[in-house]
């Protein structure tokens, strides 16, 4: 009997610690929220499982240009209007979520973290071309409705009001190059962990169309005035952090800090420039790149910051791989293939892959900014085949467009880093982080 009893407890306490230790479990710290890749076995969704990371990364990477490109049009608020056509939604997104709750009681949805957006937004019931899972304002005591008459809805891209009398605040919007939706600007409890923010002011998706709209919404982490940061304000003080699992840790997820309190004592950071034409954007100051110990010789024009054209370096969490405008790309990747032994072939968006053996001789890539050398790891700036016989380099060259003057340090690059941006110092720091 006694050994019936000692059995049980054994595997109670079996159970217990695993529940404790899931990598799925929400962190109870008030200012840890999980980051959860979407196909990752923490995610809410269902994507169709491909036969590897490999080719999940390049699918994601494949959506790249658009991105890229709709980053490029993100210019100071005005008002536009995108046409909707309201269509079935696919889950065509490369990108992290965030566990939140809106509405009281909380409703749970799985959020994609945008550094790069302001503004939040989620579908709501009734939406059409939306997925099943939506936001319910009838059943929220704490919500309510906004008109144009408030100031949030000048400060949202793409709105639209009656030119006399009052009414809701209806904005269009496109998102990801290839998609567009319409929604109502509403607020409501938003809930982070353990902290409140009351009367936040979100998008309420009506309709959409295209595939790149996230199926539960986007929480906007931009320095816009409708971003997560400035409607908080002194709650979390202009600061948060990420670190992104790697696409490899299936199992696996990172996290979001937001506020000052856990965050790292000792960091390298680099100043942010502001762009007032792309105000949401993080811009950066790259002064070059190091492949091996050989600076790669580019013209700084390439390089430089300039806010009336848009050109210049950005750190963005939804892009995957970095892009460089050609020029510079081509200068990087021309150094690396000197001091990596070919022939060199292609595979998807990469374009400078050599047998895996030869990896043992791959230089070192280093990104430098003012007070701060980003040397990537190897994980960082390869990657490998499904089976292994060839390693890439994983860049690529921007899309060549009208507006091809932006460089972008995507999220590959960012896997296994804590990356923190100090907005009210205008800084970002970066220190080495095993995510998972």
């Amino acid at each position: 009997m006694d050994s019936t009893i000692s059995s049980l407890l054994f595997f109670a306490l079996l159970i217990s610690g695993a529940i404790a230790t899931s990598p799925c479990t929400s962190p109870s710290d008030n200012s840890d929220l999980s980051v959860i890749h979407i196909y990752g076995k923490c995610s809410p969704f269902d994507p169709p499982k491909p036969e590897s990371w490999v080719n999940t990364v390049l699918d994601m990477a494949s959506k790249d240009p658009e991105r890229v490109e709709y980053l490029s049009t993100l210019v100071a608020q005005k008002t536009a209007s995108a046409p909707i056509a309201p269509g079935q939604q696919t889950l065509n997104i490369g990108n992290y979520v965030v566990r939140v709750k809106i509405g009281t009681p909380g409703q749970l949805m799985y959020m994609v973290l945008d550094t790069s957006n302001d503004a939040a937004w989620v579908p709501c019931s009734g939406c059409v071309g939306c997925s099943a899972t939506t936001f319910s304002p009838n059943t929220s005591s704490s919500y309510g409705s906004m008109d144009c008459s408030v100031p949030q809805c000048n400060q949202v891209r793409g709105f639209q009001c009656p030119t006399t009398g009052s009414g809701g605040c209806f904005f269009n919007q496109t998102y990801g190059g290839d998609s567009s939706f319409s929604a109502t600007l509403v607020k409501d409890s938003l809930t982070l962990g353990t902290d409140v923010v009351p009367n936040f002011a979100f998008g309420c998706i009506g309709a959409v169309s295209g595939g790149s709209i996230p199926p539960q919404g986007l929480l906007g982490l931009g320095r816009g005035p409708l971003s997560l940061l400035s409607q908080t304000g002194s709650l979390y003080s202009g600061l948060f952090s990420y670190c992104l699992p790697s696409f490899k840790s299936y199992y696996f997820s990172g996290s979001l800090k937001l506020g000052p309190v856990g965050q790292p004592k000792s960091i390298r950071t680099t100043p942010l420039l502001r762009n007032p034409h792309r105000p949401s954007l993080y811009y950066v100051n790259l002064t070059g790149i190091s492949v091996g110990k050989v600076l790669v010789p580019v013209d700084p024009k390439f390089l430089a910051f300039d806010p009336n054209t848009g050109a210049g370096t950005v750190i963005d969490s939804g892009t995957v791989i970095t892009r460089f405008v050609e020029p510079l790309y081509n200068a990087m990747r021309d150094e690396f293939r000197k001091q990596v032994k070919g022939p060199f072939s292609s595979l998807g968006a990469f374009d400078t892959c050599f047998t895996a053996s030869n990896e043992a001789v791959a230089p070192v890539i280093a990104f430098h900014f003012p007070g701060l050398d980003l040397k990537l790891p190897l994980e960082n700036s390869l990657i490998h085949s499904s089976s292994g016989s060839l390693a890439c380099l994983a860049m690529a060259v921007a899309p060549n467009n009208v507006n091809s003057v932006l460089n972008v340090i995507a999220n590959l690059q960012q896997q296994n880093m804590r990356i923190l941006y100090d907005v009210m110092n205008s800084r970002i720091g970066i220190a080495r982080e095993l995510c998972n």
